[in-house]
């Protein structure tokens, strides 16, 4: 029987520059490729299961014309790999690594295992640009500031180059294939009674050839004008290459390799492409954060905020996940996130600081909340940013950097063009009381067909008040720190 080699695909969907794949084809003998739909580790959300349906699909049609296949199983990954190894020959195994807690200890189980089964085990850094375990402060410990983070990644970072397709071997000429893959549809990822997922079809092309669309398309038109554009949600800056990012169905060395040929070719776009390379480093301090304190989804990563007296209140929770805060730019971006699976960056953070600060609604919830409903939600990104904007995370914006809804609506949709694309019933409102209807005359509102409380919520809580309970329930943590 021909021995095979084995590629597990787990969150690296794609062809191009994809480490584990491309060295498994160059052993030059029969390779399977498999993913398996675990979910004993972290159950995926409603949105990113609707994306790794179509992510799944583009990748199976992708193969096929290299006639190679994708083997897809459900089940615990543990059992399945070494059912396979048995029955398929397998001599060896190849894996990207994945960096979520669970996953990392599953996996250092199972290389264990398979090595005392004398299979050879090659796995790869194929989802950041630097490898967390490598990256140390003077104390030889991990950075908890981005600043000194990032810059010691800028000044000891090796550019690596990009990987080519990978040259496949027909299995079909060594030995007949009699691996039976699962129906992708068996898996009931997508949506059903009612089918949500409208929206998402509309705005996102899932897979490798959408990731690379959507990069072009961002270096095209939104590159030069990143760094200054970034913050208005109206005017769509961003990349929207998270998503994509978080599957593996483009690597982020790839990204950075566009970036920096536009750099090259056109200078003037410097400020921009610097700025978006720091996102793209907040990405990896995310990871990194993940990486050196696994507990992070779970717990504050300063301490003191584990005495903070969240309020919980259920209704206030539901109309926040509603849109129906009676704030349009927070209503505005709870909209947008349900009907398209993602939400603006500038929005997010607005959207975040009024759960924990005006709603003193535990950021956790939030963390839960976005995990459901976003494409691009990632256990790394996701969990860290909350704590940032709580307060209660490495390098977070302080506690008392509440946003102010109403001001920030103004400063970053000055004309409402978000607004009135998301809570349509404030479009003929004027630009003046878009977003504070409450100030609005009662001619006013006649004029614009609304009336408070009926056609939009009157705000559900009162910003200087939530303000100001917010800050002394701070200051009670502050105290009892100090004792």
């Amino acid at each position: 029987m021909i021995k095979k080699t084995l590629v597990w695909l787990r969150q690296d969907l794609r062809l191009l520059d994809n480490p584990a794949l491309y060295h498994a084809c160059t052993l030059n003998q029969p390779t399977l490729i498999i993913y398996i739909l675990d979910e004993t580790l972290y159950p995926l959300g409603g949105a990113q299961c609707w994306w790794l349906h179509y992510s799944l699909e583009a990748l199976q049609k992708s193969l096929s014309r290299q006639e190679s296949a994708l083997i897809l199983k459900k089940g615990a990954s543990e059992t399945i790999l070494l059912n396979l190894i048995k029955t398929e020959n397998i001599s060896q195994v190849f894996w990207n690594d994945c960096y979520e807690p669970l996953t990392m200890a599953r996996d250092f189980k199972l290389k264990q295992l398979l090595k005392e089964m004398g299979i050879t085990i090659e796995s790869f850094n194929g989802s950041l640009l630097g490898d967390p375990e490598n990256i140390k402060n003077k104390e030889n410990s991990f950075f908890k500031v981005f600043t000194y983070y990032w810059k010691y990644c800028c000044l000891h970072q090796k550019i690596k180059p990009l990987m080519s397709k990978p040259k496949f071997i027909n299995l079909a000429h060594h030995s007949k294939i009699t691996l039976e893959s699962d129906v992708l549809s068996s898996w009931n990822l997508l949506p059903q009674n009612p089918d949500w997922s409208l929206g998402l079809k509309k705005y996102w092309e899932p897979g490798e050839i959408g990731a690379k669309k959507q990069l072009k398309k961002f270096i095209q038109s939104n590159l030069i004008d990143y760094a200054h554009g970034r913050d208005f949600p109206a005017q769509l800056k961003t990349s929207l290459l998270s998503p994509y990012l978080h599957f593996g169905e483009i690597s982020p060395w790839q990204i950075y390799h566009a970036i920096k040929q536009i750099e090259i070719q056109n200078p003037i776009t410097s400020k921009s492409t610097e700025r978006y390379l720091t996102e793209l480093g907040w990405r990896e301090f995310s990871y990194y954060l993940l990486y050196h304190y696994p507990q992070l989804p779970e717990k504050n990563f300063k301490t003191q905020f584990d005495t903070f007296q969240w309020l919980n209140n259920k209704e206030l929770l539901k109309a926040w996940q509603k849109g129906k805060t009676g704030y349009p730019i927070v209503d505005a971006g709870m909209r947008q996130l349900w009907h398209t699976g993602y939400m603006h960056n500038r929005v997010r953070m607005i959207t975040a600081s009024f759960l924990t600060k005006h709603l003193l609604i535990d950021w956790r919830v939030g963390s839960a909340w976005f995990w459901d409903t976003l494409v691009d939600a990632d256990l790394a990104n996701n969990s860290a940013s909350w704590q940032w904007v709580a307060g209660s995370g490495a390098d977070a914006a302080p506690y008392f950097r509440i946003f102010n809804p109403v001001l920030q609506g103004e400063k970053f949709d000055a004309s409402g063009e978000y607004v009135r694309t998301w809570v349509p019933e404030l479009k003929k409102l004027p630009n003046k009381y878009i977003h504070k209807p409450w100030e609005a005359s009662k001619s006013i509102l006649n004029t614009a067909n609304i009336i408070l409380g009926i056609d939009y919520p009157l705000p559900i809580v009162e910003h200087a008040k939530a303000r100001q309970d917010a800050l002394e329930r701070y200051q009670t943590i502050l105290k009892n720190s100090y004792r």
